[in-house]
């Protein structure tokens, strides 16, 4: 007869709502965790340990006498929010430490090869003027008016972003997913978080989730790069709408918002004769931000009093969400996987696992699959043929 685990009625429920998993799916997936409630039942080990699987728990800590307190290894900007959650779900650490252990390998590459501190990382402090550091993180890009112009959709726009910065040394990884591989069912929430960043002379980190919308993650990327600048990382879910937070976290978008929609420019192109949502539109496209980032600036400029701005917002988002589409999925395999785990870090670990200084084991770890096929595939989609 298999032996039954006694489990706290607490425990499973602080490991569902750890899990990140929505009621609907809960209900469907996990009905009979009701009895384990209740008391009605008790699981077995091999039962127990198929639900720690499935809701990304640590085994041990279901046998533990009350639920545990598993803070965010990095600074926590979320809870400057009402709406942030009263503890990370799984597939947030688990993004955070699988991001934590790619960067603590970049940095001991970086070493081996003699590499230099970054300068501009912790160049700034929050006294520096953001206009001022903008301007430094837009040259540092080559982000400007004709770059700009070049980029036909928000895609093309965050690509060339992200190219960029990781042409300057940081490491850039945007996925949708939790930890590593392409887990579907473990989906990012967007109102958990949009992205962090992890800052490193040798090795500073910026993340992005996936699941924004491609016009979102632009702020979101250029909103870690101010964080990298600042020397201050941590985990963010501020909107570029937001009038709330820590100074960090006001000061951050700003510098973003004057990045990727600077003040001079923007004023010369507004038109305020024109309907707001044919302006929101057109300068939308012309930004490569989101409708709302623009009628933030809107009000920034002084065309908006601050009722008038309220109630546009309103209006705005709830147009945005109407025409909100789900995240799209398919596309290049390769190509997903170097935007997931960031082509500078896929590239150098993969000429260090040629050259024999990593193991294959390693970097098939942090990369997310174990087919050497796919690895080989990697190395020639890299140029390693």
């Amino acid at each position: 007869m298999p032996v039954r685990v006694d489990v706290r009625p607490e425990l499973l429920d602080w490991a569902r709502a750890r899990s990140g998993i929505t009621d609907e799916a809960w209900s469907e997936r996990f009905a009979y965790v009701d009895n384990w409630m209740t008391g009605d039942k008790r699981p077995t080990f091999k039962q127990l340990e198929k639900f720690a699987q499935q809701t990304h728990t640590p085994f041990g800590m279901l046998l533990l006498p009350e639920p545990p307190i598993e803070p965010v290894p990095i600074t926590d900007f979320r809870s400057v929010t009402s709406a942030a959650p009263e503890q990370p779900t799984a597939n947030l650490l688990d993004t955070i430490y699988v991001c934590q252990q790619r960067q603590e390998w970049f940095r001991d590459f970086a070493r081996s090869q003699g590499a230099d501190p970054l300068p501009f990382v912790a160049s700034a402090t929050l006294e520096t003027a953001p206009v001022a550091v903008a301007a430094a993180i837009a040259e540092k890009l080559g982000w400007n008016a004709d770059t700009r112009r070049a980029q036909r959709t928000w895609s093309d726009a965050l690509t060339a972003l992200r190219h960029a910065a990781e042409d300057l040394g940081i490491l850039v990884m945007i996925s949708g997913v939790a930890g590593v591989g392409n887990d579907k069912h473990r989906a990012l929430n967007v109102e958990e978080f949009r992205g962090f960043a992890l800052v490193d002379p040798l090795a500073p980190l910026v993340f992005v989730n996936g699941r924004d919308s491609k016009a979102a993650q632009v702020f979101t990327l250029v909103h870690e790069l101010a964080h990298i600048w600042l020397g201050e990382g941590g985990v963010s879910d501020i909107a570029p709408e937001s009038l709330d937070g820590v100074a960090v976290e006001r000061w951050c978008n700003r510098v973003a918002a004057e990045v990727i929609v600077p003040m001079a420019e923007f004023r010369a192109l507004f038109q305020p004769t024109t309907a707001l949502t044919t302006e929101l539109d057109r300068l939308a496209r012309h930004f490569k931000v989101s409708t709302l980032t623009i009628l933030v600036r809107i009000r920034e400029a002084g065309f908006l009093s601050w009722d008038e701005f309220r109630t546009a917002f309103a209006a705005e988002r709830e147009r945005v969400m109407a025409f909100k589409r789900p995240a799209s999925g398919g596309g290049d395999f390769y190509n997903t996987l170097f935007t997931y785990v960031g082509r500078r870090f896929a590239e150098s670990i993969v000429a260090s696992t040629l050259e024999g200084t990593t193991l294959y084991r390693d970097a098939s770890r942090l990369l997310g699959f174990t087919s050497q096929s796919t690895f080989d595939g990697a190395a020639a989609r890299l140029g390693y043929a």
